[in-house]
């Protein structure tokens, strides 16, 4: 329950200091920090407007999208704190949580029959695909170098100490912005305000969503980047500290976390959608190549 509340803290100030950032670094003055949740609010307020070719599906997908969200962040531990639902390789229970939701997710797009949502939904799936083998090849490297299966024992028994343990913290802090970016639809594989149904994948799915519906959809994303940010900060935090440095650290993750996506952002243009497959295996390769260099460190395989 502690990841959770969290994890809303983190949710309800992130995509604003995204927003921010980008406007600062762009040379506008931008919305506020709450501008993205005022309008979240906004559409809390407004009812959905369904087609009549949408059947059950599409109603319940976006309540089983942020449900599944919810449940995955209360697997999570948090640095010397634990979750109280964890057990032995949860981080596997964790991912298909994930995959769930983004399953009603794209069926509900699909469930409209429009050929543009249909476009997006492959794209999605496609994508997530892609960027699973470097999730689970990144807990199988921390596995590997702590001796435990369960995320909880994991991060307790993980230190940035050694060289070793550097290198993989590193390729993990990398690899897991990399795949938060994918999953929320972010740059480079995506550009959330891009408003060309031809290269939109995220924005496109969700065309037809409206009013509440539409909120809970945009709640799930924020609440998906505090899910990564709570991984990154699990790996970065030392377990040994008191309580409430270990807390202020975990803030300050967080904003470093997004100001990191709104520079990122700024400074990086999106991939043609051909390179976008090819950018996504490279974190597969980049996370196996650290689980080499553990493997054959550890083993003294190599100096």
């Amino acid at each position: 329950m502690i990841a959770l509340l969290l994890a809303i803290v983190t949710a309800f100030f992130f995509p604003g200091i995204i927003v921010r950032v980008k406007s600062i670094v762009s040379g506008r003055k931008g919305p506020g920090i709450l501008q993205p949740w005022k309008n979240i609010f906004l559409l809390l307020r407004k009812g959905s407007v369904f087609s009549t070719t949408t059947s059950y599906i599409f109603r319940i997908a976006p309540v089983i999208y942020l449900a599944t969200l919810i449940c995955a962040i209360m697997l999570l531990p948090l640095p010397g704190i634990t979750s109280g639902f964890g057990f032995a390789a949860d981080f596997v229970l964790l991912a298909y949580l994930l995959a769930l939701g983004k399953f009603f997710f794209i069926i509900g797009a699909l469930d409209t029959g429009s050929s543009f949502e249909g476009m997006g939904a492959n794209r999605e799936a496609l994508y997530s695909m892609l960027a699973e083998p470097a999730f689970f090849i990144l807990f199988g490297t921390l596995a590997l170098l702590t001796g435990h299966l369960s995320m909880q024992s994991i991060f307790e028994q993980f230190h940035l100490s050694g060289y070793t343990s550097m290198i993989s913290g590193m390729i993990a802090v990398y690899v897991l912005i990399q795949i938060a970016m994918i999953e929320n639809s972010r740059m480079p594989v995506d550009d959330p305000k891009t408003h060309l149904e031809l290269t939109m994948i995220h924005e496109v799915m969700i065309l037809d969503n409206s009013g509440f519906d539409l909120a809970l959809i945009q709640i799930g994303t924020n609440l998906k980047f505090a899910l990564y940010g709570i991984l990154i900060a699990n790996i970065l935090i030392p377990v040994a500290w008191a309580i409430h440095y270990r807390i202020a650290l975990f803030f300050g993750i967080q904003a470093a976390f997004a100001m990191s996506i709104g520079i990122m952002e700024s400074f990086r243009a999106r991939k043609k959608l051909v390179k976008n497959p090819q950018f996504i295996v490279t974190l597969s390769s980049i996370a196996l190549l650290g689980f080499i260099l553990s493997l054959l460190i550890m083993y003294q395989l190599i100096l």
